[in-house]
């Protein structure tokens, strides 16, 4: 097993004998002895190790999978902005997220226009009064040339709670048969829009499963560095000068492979 031994800095053993000593060296500040240290200058670089404010030797926060995974269930993202991987991958999630939202949107805008535009097409040829009316009835609309023909439909198939009362308001007739397929081929496609959001909101449950999936797998990686970073790491410390004629600490870190 070969070692690789970082270079430690020279902390100054007291400030009373940095004074007697006449010492020009300035004490290091937390960030130079990080890097003189460990060649680092942030946590991200290594989730194991680093120096707090008060040069202090710290391991690195491990992460709950769970709760990464369940960040990223309630926003895809948010579990890899907690676990320090949003950059790599958890920005992929959310422009995803909000992709699939806008397309959500825009086919509930153009599934509204289709329908209001055959509702208001069979109001014209049809003599229909929109107000009230639910979605059976235009699709018995699109069916029918007019309401005494469904109502003889429904008589035949012995379904009298199924028929419609023209004084009412719930009649029509429509001027020709193209004219009716012209408006149920509308009515058509507006339900086709309406089912396609469907499958986007399928697609945003498959985008958070897909991101909680990876942000667990991100905490379970962070951790894990964070265990072989620690794994055979070695703490040393001498005093530089010898015993009698101390002016400063040479600290050593040593960490097997």
């Amino acid at each position: 097993m070969s070692a690789i031994r970082w270079t430690a800095v020279c902390l100054l053993f007291l400030t009373s004998l940095m004074r007697a000593q006449n010492l020009a060296h300035p004490p290091l500040t937390s960030a130079e002895i990080r890097t003189e240290l460990f060649g680092l200058k942030s946590l991200e670089e290594n989730p194991a190790l680093f120096l707090d404010q008060d040069s202090t030797i710290v391991v690195g926060e491990k992460k709950s999978t769970g709760l990464a995974a369940l960040y990223s269930l309630l926003l895809p993202g948010m579990g890899e902005v907690y676990t320090g991987s949003f950059s790599s991958s958890g920005k992929y999630f959310l422009l995803a997220e909000g992709i699939l939202w806008l397309t959500y949107a825009a086919f509930d805008v153009y599934a509204n226009s289709l329908r209001d535009d055959a509702r208001t097409f069979s109001a014209t040829y049809a003599g229909v009064n929109l107000a009230g009316k639910n979605d059976q009835f235009f699709v018995d609309v699109g069916n029918f040339n007019s309401v005494d023909e469904y109502n003889r439909k429904k008589l035949q198939d012995r379904q009298p709670e199924k028929l419609y009362d023209p004084a009412a308001g719930y009649g029509w007739q429509w001027d020709s048969d193209a004219s009716r397929k012209t408006f149920d081929a509308r009515r058509v496609s507006a339900e086709q829009m309406y089912n396609n959001q469907k499958f986007v909101i399928a697609a945003v449950l498959v985008n958070h499963l897909a991101s909680a999936i990876n942000a667990g797998r991100a905490a379970v990686v962070h951790n894990s560095a964070i265990d072989a970073a620690l794994r055979d790491v070695e703490f040393g410390a001498r005093v530089l000068g010898g015993v009698e004629n101390p002016h400063g600490i040479m600290v050593t870190v040593q960490k097997g492979f």
